[in-house]
């Protein structure tokens, strides 16, 4: 119950401190609007919000399936081939060299502006942290376990599926808990460039017309899908990978 309260109380002071600040500075509504003009948005918009959330939602899913799958499989070939490793490792880094954001009207001109452009650049925003922390909990794998498991004639399936990827679970967890937050900005940053719908592109039009107050409002939609995201997937890692330590637990 914690979990839930403290959350919800930060988020209260957040919108009491918006508020005050609104009214203490006179900040105009199209610079800022107050947060009951942004809930009074969403009531108003509350189809339109719901239709376009759809959109962003499916692009977001279907990219962090991807990128995940996508980073889970390069990570176990780097960890199992290593002769492939020094020729896949210089690829990926370069794949985070080139900013992903700059990627985007180049996706749109070989994707179009469907759903496709923004799947792939959600891929691609998750796939790296995911690529590198598999591979990272993979290789930091226990090395007695593993002479033990050799020693009591364990074959490399039995190793992997009892040793390794267990062990490689928990920084793999980490890496989905970053893709589950940052998945959204990709699929928004690909409305942004070309689409005729989804968050992004609502607060585009918005924004071109001075609506300010809707504009807030599908960001705070966009925000909330985020966070409910994140706690539903930390939530689901924590039963999924129970012998995953928090060392905070103690303090």
């Amino acid at each position: 119950m914690k979990n839930i309260i403290r959350p919800v109380i930060v988020f209260l002071c957040l919108l009491l401190f918006w508020k005050i600040l609104v009214v203490a500075l006179d900040i105009p509504f199209y610079i800022l609007p107050s947060p009951d003009m942004v809930f009074a948005s969403i009531q108003e918009n509350i189809d339109l919000l719901w239709e376009n959330t759809l959109v962003t939602m499916s692009e977001m899913l279907l990219g962090l399936f991807l990128g995940v799958f996508a980073g889970i499989t390069l990570a176990l070939t780097l960890f199992y081939f290593s002769s492939l490793r020094p020729w896949l490792l210089p690829i990926l880094l370069i794949t985070q060299a080139i900013p992903t954001f700059a990627l985007a009207p180049i996706l749109m001109l070989w994707f179009g502006y469907g759903m496709t452009s923004k799947v792939v650049m959600t891929m691609l925003m998750i796939f790296f942290p995911v690529a590198t922390c598999c591979y990272d909990g993979l290789k930091h794998t226990q090395r007695e376990w593993l002479d033990i498991a050799q020693i009591m004639g364990g074959s490399n399936y039995t190793m992997m599926r009892y040793i390794s990827w267990p062990g490689a679970l928990p920084r793999l967890a980490s890496g989905l808990r970053i893709a589950v937050v940052i998945a959204p900005i990709g699929a928004v940053v690909g409305e942004w460039v070309g689409s005729s719908a989804g968050l992004g592109y609502m607060m585009l039009q918005a924004n071109a017309r001075l609506w300010v107050d809707q504009m807030f409002a599908a960001l705070a939609v966009l925000s909330f899908c985020s966070v409910s995201f994140y706690f539903i997937t930390d939530r689901l890692l924590r039963w999924f990978i129970p012998w995953e330590q928090d060392a905070s637990a103690g303090y």
